[in-house]
């Protein structure tokens, strides 16, 4: 019984993304939404299985195959803004397709059920920042939550004003806006790290994408829970989490609950294996 509940998460998540994969392809008459979520499916079912077996890299990997594919193929390759100047874009095209598909599943709707899964398993600005050295957070978390809204703002407003100027070669103007928003998000974000002695600073503090992101992963069906009959409240979870997550609290209200990116590290170093999905 023990061996197949550890496949039940895998197996739970690649039905779901199957099943929009098949929607998908069937709607829009696109082979390329099977493929598309078939293959991120794939690799983050494969990748919790891996987890599961006690594969040390398994997030890593996953992050990579899947942050990697978004910003190489569909991004570079493909030339989509999968950023969130170009899921205002679409929208204001009234166009659901790449980016507003995209943010529908992984970071309006889907995180109703893997919460903030996409900031631990699929963001490709975190699989560069991951690889940076204070994995655990050196210094005490700030107050500047603010900024990651007037960062939304701001991105509305200038695809809006790009819309309302009537600019010509907007398609262009999106990618190039792709282009150098990465540069900049990696810069930024690889600073922050090194000055606050944190590689999540940049989620924290300055991502736009959680604007939509935490009010959802409230009510997130895939959460990380405590068994409070075993616990020791030693609070070494709270001391390897990336976020600062309070991990033995099960409230929905527990401190940053809300920001849970589903590493698991809390579960790795609890010593009574009281925390579990």
């Amino acid at each position: 019984m023990g061996k197949l509940k550890r496949f039940l998460v895998p197996v739970m998540l690649l039905i779901i993304f199957e099943i929009v994969a098949v929607v998908l392809w069937l709607a829009k008459g696109e082979l390329f939404y099977l493929l598309n979520f078939s293959y991120i499916g794939i690799c983050l079912s494969g990748g919790l299985i891996l987890y599961a077996y006690h594969f040390k890299y398994a997030r890593l990997a996953v992050q990579l195959a899947v942050g990697l594919y978004m910003l190489v193929y569909l991004g570079l390759i493909s030339q989509e803004n999968m950023q969130i100047e170009g899921f205002w874009y679409y929208l204001f095209l009234g166009i659901f397709e790449a980016a507003t598909i995209h943010y529908a599943v992984a970071k309006i709707f889907g995180p109703l059920l893997f919460g903030r899964g996409w900031c631990g398993y699929a963001c490709w600005t975190a699989m560069v920042l991951d690889l940076l050295p204070y994995k655990v957070p050196q210094k005490p978390r700030k107050k500047w939550g603010y900024l990651r809204y007037l960062l939304f703002i701001g991105s509305l407003l200038f695809v809006g004003i790009l819309f309302l100027c009537q600019v010509p070669h907007l398609e262009r103007v999106m990618f190039w806006s792709f282009i150098i928003g990465n540069i900049l998000y990696y810069s930024i974000g690889i600073i922050l790290a090194l000055v606050l002695q944190d590689n999540r600073a940049f989620c924290k503090y300055l991502c736009p994408v959680t604007v939509f992101l935490k009010p959802m992963s409230y009510w997130s069906l895939l959460r990380v829970k405590n068994d409070e009959s075993k616990c020791l409240h030693c609070d070494k979870c709270r001391q390897v989490c990336p976020m600062d997550v309070e991990m033995t609290n099960n409230s929905r209200k527990r401190i940053n609950g809300t920001e849970c990116i589903l590493c698991l590290r809390c579960t790795e170093e609890c010593p009574t294996k009281a925390l579990h999905l």
